[in-house]
């Protein structure tokens, strides 16, 4: 699926499709944007753009991790739920008031699931 501000690649969705309680993820910014990746391959793109940046900065923050600085990586390890709902996140519309309170819905969700606190590795 792709939308002006973000790509998601038909392999998160393959990766959801069987429920795990760890997977390794990688964020990394690099001069195009934000990458998500999971074993080397792309999940999600967030492009430079004003809502692709507010959708990276989202996403990290329902993985409970820091946006990395540029040119770097950071780690997470989180279940496929709090990968669905980043997932999510990185595809709202945030010109859309409906989209805020769903935001406001998932982060709270992954914040659950991730047990309140960071899970990095």
């Amino acid at each position: 699926m792709t939308s002006p501000h973000a790509e998601i690649a038909d392999y998160a969705d393959e990766l959801l499709a069987t429920p795990r309680a760890h997977l390794r993820l990688e964020l990394t910014q690099d001069t195009d944007g934000l990458a998500l990746l999971h074993d080397g391959r792309p999940l999600v793109r967030c492009f430079l753009t004003r809502q692709g940046i507010l959708a990276g900065g989202f996403m990290a923050r329902a993985l409970g991790v820091p946006l990395p600085p540029l040119g770097e990586t950071t780690h997470a390890r989180v279940s496929t739920g709090v990968l669905y709902r980043a997932v999510g996140v990185a595809s709202l519309d945030f010109d859309s008031e409906a989209s805020h309170l769903l935001l406001e819905r998932l982060l709270e969700e992954a914040d659950m699931q991730r047990g309140g606190s960071s899970d990095e590795t």
